[in-house]
């Protein structure tokens, strides 16, 4: 690692070490990182990874953190994140935007609005990073990004450029290519259309509503916990399980949207799982459908 952190400051890229997760985490859950780096370009990303292969350290890209559960042991690897430093957004014509992978979706909705431009609208409030939407096809409120999405630019694990577009990015229910593939994902671009401002900021403002009226957004959570099974919704399943408000530790099953656990103060990923695991057997036992974690879980 002091090999590592020596190369970032020759490289003048920005980075921490002995940093704790629950500060890079929607869930607030995670021990440490020995090292997180905060590059600010696509060559930064680039070198840092082909150097950790060299050295042998292990590293993993993160963005806002808003769909992931991190280890109480932490995690023993070399943790990039793309966020604020690298988060450009631009329109390529005057239909497309172009945006870099730590753009928050909300900054992305709102520059879409700015240019009087439709289709994000879905997107407003999901409180992650455009990386990680592409990464897990995000979606809400019946649109998804595989309706706007046509091409994700990237840096595979050895380091080198390279881009998936159209049929290529394998978009799906909470998936992508990029699941398997051990690319970082570090540019998207967006096909939208022309619409009415006035209409398109009436739509993002009716769904943030709904989201504040519906979901436990003063509690810190990853979102859906998860996934919807076929033909059937994941919150009403564990509801009609009667498993609403059921706690562990200080994880517990939203009072306000049974399809959230949540983090009542002081949870641990220990008690996310044992929370987790006590709702599926429940599910399964009750219901005879089977609950999969939308949740990333690492260490």
């Amino acid at each position: 690692m002091t090999q590592l952190i020596n190369y970032l400051e020759k490289i003048g890229c920005e980075y921490v070490t002995d940093e704790p997760m629950t500060e890079h985490t929607t869930f607030k859950i995670g021990g440490r990182v020995p090292i997180m780096a905060f590059p600010a370009d696509e060559e930064q990303i680039s070198l840092i990874i082909k150097k950790c292969n060299d050295l042998g350290i292990r590293y993993m890209t993160i963005g806002k953190g808003s769909n992931l559960l991190v280890a109480d042991e932490g995690i023993n690897a070399c943790v990039i994140e793309l966020g604020k430093q690298f988060s450009d957004v631009k329109l390529i014509d005057e239909n497309t935007i172009y945006a870099q992978s730590g753009a928050s979706l909300i900054k992305v909705c709102r520059f879409a609005l700015e240019n009087e431009l439709e289709g994000l609208e879905f997107a407003y409030g999901i409180p992650g990073s455009c990386g990680g939407a592409a990464f897990m096809n995000a979606g809400a409120y019946g649109g998804e990004m595989k309706d706007v999405l046509y091409r994700c630019d990237h840096i595979d694990k050895n380091g080198e450029k390279g881009f998936l577009e159209n049929e290529d990015l394998k978009l799906s229910y909470r998936h992508s290519a990029y699941y398997n593939n051990g690319c970082t994902v570090t540019g998207l671009y967006l096909k939208l259309k022309k619409g009415n401002a006035s209409v398109i900021k009436a739509k993002m403002e009716e769904l943030m509503q709904r989201r504040r009226d519906k979901q436990p957004l003063e509690y810190p959570s990853a979102g859906s916990t998860f996934k919807r099974p076929e033909g059937y919704f994941a919150g009403a399943l564990i509801q009609e399980c009667n498993l609403k408000g059921v706690s562990v530790g200080g994880a517990q099953v939203s009072e306000k949207h049974s399809g959230f656990v949540i983090n009542t103060g002081g949870a641990t990923c220990r008690d996310v799982l044992d929370l987790c695991k006590k709702v599926s057997d429940t599910v399964l036992h009750e219901k005879g459908v089977k609950l999969e974690m939308e949740i990333r879980v690492t260490k």
